[in-house]
């Protein structure tokens, strides 16, 4: 195998010194006279500069250090351990050493045409010492093949590599001279060579836009730049936001105004309002309808509340009409939901109520919104949302709405709490609460008022309903009971057959009213529930000798029966000789009022819009400025005492025995 490789390598090397060889002699016919002619500085041999002497390129310059930068072959920048060189003879013999090659390349553009030329004969001459050294190199190596000398054959191939690393630096002078080259550039590609320095994939003609990046690379940076700087205005932007919103928790927090101001409960029934019973001061709105959420995309409710009154227990304020949305909806029994409600803009609510009082909604039921009232059933403490518990009604319209159609995420038009059924804890020493059916609500919220304030006094929650199916708030009564020593929770239930769960079958009577709540005589006592069971109530009440005083009741729905309003609809048109008249001077419209009808019912009658809502003189919808005339009111809770005196009165409550005028 050797043999063959020795017998191949050296026909080439042959041809290759050839080759070399006769270039070399074309480049060499220059005789020393034509050299000293172009050289006289250097005819008498004095100068050691970098020229002709000893015919060497190696060695390093002086004071330069080894000058090598590649292997040992020396190269182009000069002189090593490249095989014995001219330079290396004339050291010896003492002459000063040569210059390198590289430095005289890299100071080319400097340098005159003479030096050019002595450049390229040293050139010439590391070629041919070069080509020497190989076909040397080539005949060691094919002896030693032969002689399987594996040292020699080592030796041989250094000396192939020195001469061929030589002949290569003379080669790349040439063609930095002859090519017009930069010098510098020839001597760059030279020392990467040697060093195994790949240039890297050729680039195309720079069409970059900025700080050198391609347009693709420049819109990337464009894009992550501004959404950088979208992100860092958001971060502001939240965070004065935050800081606003606490700065107005601040300011309501130090305005002394409580949780009270900022809850809202479910109302009970269609219709709620309070029947008779003393109570102070209400909160009912005032008597501007405009609507405080004039935008599309919430509710500005975060004004300061009207009037605020901080004679009772808990800080009571007004507010004009709002929307609330619904948060939450829950199912209390088959036929009975509770909605939650809460501020449009995410905050506390926009007003205060007291335990016991109601909300008036407006529902968008038909063409015409109607207008409902449902007492509030959480507490007035609950700050941020309020509730309202509603029975469905298969005649009744507003419920049937609530019921069917709306859902998380509506919005409802209320008017800010009415109504005087309250008890906010100073009113009495202890309390009876008495409810039938839906009508647990205001009690409910009175009871979760008076727990959640810790209130001492002792506290009677009597229900009366079907069966534990029909119980509202069952579970939450029985853990407040287990909670709170002072209330006491009785339960009579009509379609049980025996008592079960602590719960007495059979309907509320006298003698469970004296056993439940002893000494009931001297007690406060609230009652709501439907106009029947009130009545019968009232008069247990009144044989356990309670004074009427101390009854203070809610019904639900007007008290007019349904046949007297038929019949006050037969008589619809029928003019009578005698009798009073109304005449209402907006709608410039008249009508008979006969002594047992209301204002309100006669312009049903005849046509005439005004507004309502409970029917019963609590919410104070009705209102209506009395011009002329005197009218009497069997409720009249729904008016402001300044209302009064400004001669408002309550279409739905005002009868009269003389001609009247209001402003309707």
């Amino acid at each position: 195998m050797q043999r063959f490789i020795a017998f191949f390598l050296l026909p080439v090397a042959l041809m290759v010194v050839i080759g070399l060889d006769a270039s070399g002699n074309a480049h060499a016919q220059i005789s020393p006279e034509e050299h000293a002619s172009h050289h006289p500085e250097q005819a008498d041999g004095s100068q050691g500069g970098s020229g002709m002497s000893g015919m060497g390129m190696g060695g390093p310059a002086e004071g330069a250090g080894p000058g090598r930068m590649g292997d040992k072959s020396g190269g182009m920048m000069g002189g090593g351990e490249g095989g014995g060189g001219m330079g290396g003879m004339m050291e010896k013999m003492g002459a000063p050493k040569p210059k390198d090659l590289y430095p005289s390349l890299m100071e080319l553009p400097d340098l005159p045409m003479e030096r050019r030329g002595e450049l390229e004969q040293e050139a010439h001459q590391r070629m041919i010492a070069g080509t020497r050294a190989l076909s040397e190199g080539f005949d060691e190596l094919s002896s030693s093949a032969a002689s399987d000398d594996f040292t020699a054959m080592q030796a041989a191939t250094d000396k192939i590599r020195e001469g061929l690393g030589e002949f290569e630096s003379g080669l790349a002078a040439h063609r930095a001279l002859r090519e017009g080259k930069a010098p510098r550039n020839v001597a760059l590609q030279w020392f990467k060579n040697e060093m195994n320095l790949s240039d890297g994939t050729p680039v195309a003609a720079s069409n970059a836009w900025l700080w050198g990046m391609t347009p693709f690379h420049t819109i990337v940076m464009v894009i992550l730049v501004l959404f950088a700087v979208a992100m860092i205005w958001m971060y502001f932007f939240k965070m004065r936001r935050a800081a606003s919103l606490l700065e107005r928790l601040a300011t309501s927090g130090g305005d002394g105004s409580t949780g009270a101001e900022e809850s809202e409960s479910l109302g009970a029934k269609s219709g709620g309002g309070s029947g008779g019973g003393e109570s102070s001061t209400t909160t009912a709105p005032d008597s501007a309808s405009s609507d405080c959420c004039e935008t599309d995309d919430g509710c500005v409710t975060e004004q300061e509340a009207e009037g605020v009154d901080h004679d009772r227990l808990l800080a009571v304020g007004k507010k004009k009409l709002c929307k609330l949305r619904v948060a939450k909806i829950f199912q209390e029994t088959e036929d009975v939901k509770t909605f939650r409600l809460v501020a449009c803009h995410g905050g506390g609510i926009p007003f205060s109520y007291l335990p016991g009082q109601f909300l008036t909604f407006t529902l968008p039921v038909a063409e015409k919104p109607i207008k409902r009232s449902y007492t509030i059933s959480s507490s007035p403490t609950q700050g941020y949302f309020c509730e309202v518990t509603v029975k469905r009604e298969d005649k009744g319209a507003g419920s049937r709405y609530l019921h069917d159609q709306v859902k998380v995420g509506d919005t409802l038009e209320v008017k800010a709490p009415s109504g005087k059924f309250v008890f906010s804890g100073k009113e009495s020493d202890d309390i009876v609460l008495i409810s039938g059916g839906v009508g647990i609500t205001p009690m409910m919220s009175i009871a979760r008022a008076l727990t959640d304030m810790t209130w001492p006094g002792e506290i009677h929650f009597i229900a009366a309903c079907r069966d534990p199916e029909h119980f509202i708030f069952e579970s939450e009564l029985k853990r407040l009971q287990e909670q709170f020593d002072n209330l006491h929770v009785h339960v009579a239930m009509s379609r049980i057959k025996e008592d079960v769960n602590g719960y007495t079958s059979g309907r509320l009577n006298k003698d469970l009213l004296a056993k439940w709540v002893p000494d009931i005589a001297s007690k406060r006592i609230h009652m709501c529930g439907a106009p029947a069971m009130m009545e019968a109530t009232k008069a247990m009440l009144a044989e356990l000798e309670v004074p009427v005083e101390s009854i203070h009741t809610e019904n639900f729905g007007s008290t007019q029966k349904p046949k007297a309003k038929v019949a006050k609809k037969q008589e619809a048109h029928e003019e009578k000789a005698t009798g009073a008249k109304v005449t209402f001077a907006t709608s410039d419209m008249s009508t008979s009022l006969p002594p047992d009808e209301t204002v309100l019912e006669a312009s049903e009658r005849i046509g005439v819009d005004i507004d309502y809502s409970c029917r019963v003189g609590t919410c104070g919808e009705c209102r209506v400025k009395l011009l002329s005339g005197n009218v009497s009111m069997e409720v009249d809770d729904g008016l402001e005492p300044g209302e009064k005196e400004a001669g408002m009165i309550l279409a739905c409550q005002a009868k009269a025995k003389e001609d009247v005028s209001v402003e309707a």
